[in-house]
């Protein structure tokens, strides 16, 4: 039987990559920091590690067919070591990148230049949205920088499938999967959406850059990622992001809509 690695087992599309491939008959092993908080079905092999630790990586990575590669941070540091360990053990990999191509994400790519690899390139995350859940849950007003804002964005559902494809099917490796919702949304379109799941009048107030900067610092992400996630937002103000067919391509149904997301997330935006 294949066994397949995934890295972010327990993250938002990480668990739809594990819920995919056991569906497809395959054996998955995750490797996760705290196996006791997993919460992931009984059939996973759990490997107690971290994604930072290249000996890690390398155990978990011993004896699999093919492997899941999330790197979750905002910089490279430390990746050309954990990728080496990596495709040491496997060929096969498939890692989770980003529409842009830019940044860390092509720092990445270009360290799996010698492995079998496919590209997974989503658009904005649905599951980014929920940043707004606690505004939501105790209040009417939305506040954001850059309202007007068009994304589409992606179910994660849709992610992982396309990547549990690309891990089964050797016909993806050296290919670049770009994908988006089937929608562009502005991000108050989106906070409507929401209001008309849950039945609750929500209004949106733009957040001026400087104190939106300030919050997101608050929160401890690094500077340089929350300058860029600024400029990029302002930016699709006039240049909404793209849409493209992908999904719909590769998994032979539509994309989920912002609407079918904003209904499996309902309970997280309740009070």
């Amino acid at each position: 039987m294949t066994t397949i690695l995934v890295t972010g087992a327990t993250g938002h599309v990480g668990r739809h990559v594990v819920q995919a491939l056991l569906d497809a008959g395959v054996a998955v092993r995750a490797l996760v920091r705290t196996p006791s908080l997993a919460a992931l079905p009984a059939e996973v092999e759990l490997v107690h590690g971290d994604i930072y630790n290249p000996a890690a990586v390398d155990q978990a990575a011993t004896g699999v067919d093919a492997a899941f590669l999330l790197w979750p941070a905002f910089t490279a540091d430390g990746a050309a070591e954990v990728v080496t360990a990596l495709t040491n053990q496997v060929k096969r990999v498939v890692y989770l990148s980003a529409m842009s191509g830019g940044g860390v994400w092509a720092e990445l790519e270009a360290l799996l230049a010698d492995a079998d690899w496919t590209f997974v390139r989503p658009g904005g995350f649905a599951t980014n949205t929920l940043e707004w859940a606690a505004q939501i849950r105790t209040g009417n007003v939305v506040r954001l920088p850059s309202p007007n804002a068009a994304r589409s964005l992606i179910h994660e559902r849709d992610i992982a499938e396309v990547a549990a494809q690309a891990l089964l099917n050797d016909n993806h490796i050296g290919r670049t999967h770009t994908l988006t919702g089937p929608e562009s949304l502005t991000q108050a379109d989106q906070v409507a959406t929401i209001a008309t799941v849950l039945n609750k009048p929500l209004k949106t107030e733009e957040t001026p850059p400087a104190a939106a900067r300030q919050a997101m610092l608050a929160q401890g992400l690094d500077p340089t990622f929350v300058d860029g996630a600024l400029t990029y937002w302002d930016s699709l103000v006039a240049n909404p992001e793209p849409v493209t067919t992908t999904v719909e391509t590769l998994l032979n149904r539509p994309a989920h809509t912002y609407h079918q997301w904003a209904e499996d997330h309902a309970d997280d935006f309740r009070g």
